[in-house]
């Protein structure tokens, strides 16, 4: 059994920051990879950032030079570190691990930019 845990979701201003974390704990053997999705109102889930074992990160467009991805392998734990957030930005965010080659998901946090 995996399970995770997110953490850092909320209202900011445009402009601002956030940071979410995400930790998994339970049966881990090999964690491959971790990242973070985002779903908004009546779209699609669609990818954000990943991070493989090596460090090695992919960022879809729309965010790159705004967003950071990184990993704590000691803990466990992927971060998204999120700059110059955007009204575009609003959405769900998910945290995504692949653990010993199957697909976990956490449940979710509420990321809304408004002024």
């Amino acid at each position: 059994q995996v399970q995770l845990v997110e953490s850092g979701g909320g209202l900011v201003q445009p402009g601002g920051s956030l940071r979410l974390s995400c930790t998994v704990s339970g049966s881990i053997g090999s964690i491959i990879v971790m990242g973070w999705y985002c779903q908004a109102p009546g779209k699609q889930r669609e990818l954000v950032a990943v991070i493989n074992s090596g460090g090695s990160t992919n960022y879809a467009d729309s965010v790159k030079g705004r967003f950071s991805i990184s990993r704590d392998n000691a803990k466990n734990t992927v971060y998204l570190q999120m700059n110059s957030l955007s009204p575009e930005d609003t959405a769900v965010y998910y945290c995504y691990v692949n653990v010993n080659w199957r697909n976990y998901w956490g449940q979710g946090t509420q990321v809304t930019v408004s002024s």
